[in-house]
Formats: structure tokens, C-alpha cells, sequence
């Protein structure tokens, strides 16, 4: 396992086309941000897991996926 420390604000890129940054840190909880190509799969590791347990072999509910938000920033 690679540890890593980042600031706020701060990028790792994976594979040059993964780019995970840090967006704010309050108390423990980090909240971070991912940009990444529309075919990558983007699961929670409970989940990943449930699916893994449970043999399932097609898509999460919908409201269970991690979905990419638009940013904000890029809306105008």
C-alpha cells in the first residue's frame, strides 16, 4: 500500500487519466474529488464488496454508484 500525504487542494494522477484531489478536510473526514474516464467503474468499497459477496455480476442500483457531479466551475 502507497501512503501519500496531500494538502487541501492537492492532486495524484493514476494512469494519467485518474486525478484525485483533495477537497476539504474537516475533523476526520476528507472529502476528495475524482476525475476520471466515463468508462472507468467507480464503486464504494462496501458495496464492491456486497457485489463481490452476493455474485452479482451486473451494474449497482443507480443510487448506489458513485456519479460523477458536473462541476461547478465548468458550467459557465
Amino acid at each position: 500500500m502507497l501512503f501519500l500525504t496531500r494538502k487541501v487542494g492537492e492532486s495524484i494522477v493514476i494512469n494519467d487519466n485518474i486525478e484525485l484531489t483533495v477537497v476539504e478536510v474537516r475533523g476526520k473526514s476528507i472529502k476528495l474529488g475524482f476525475t476520471f474516464p466515463p468508462e472507468a467503474k467507480v464503486l464504494r468499497r462496501e458495496l464492491h464488496d456486497r457485489i463481490k459477496a452476493d455474485g452479482a455480476a451486473g451494474k449497482p442500483e443507480p443510487d448506489e454508484a458513485i456519479v460523477p457531479k458536473a462541476d461547478a466551475s465548468s458550467a459557465s
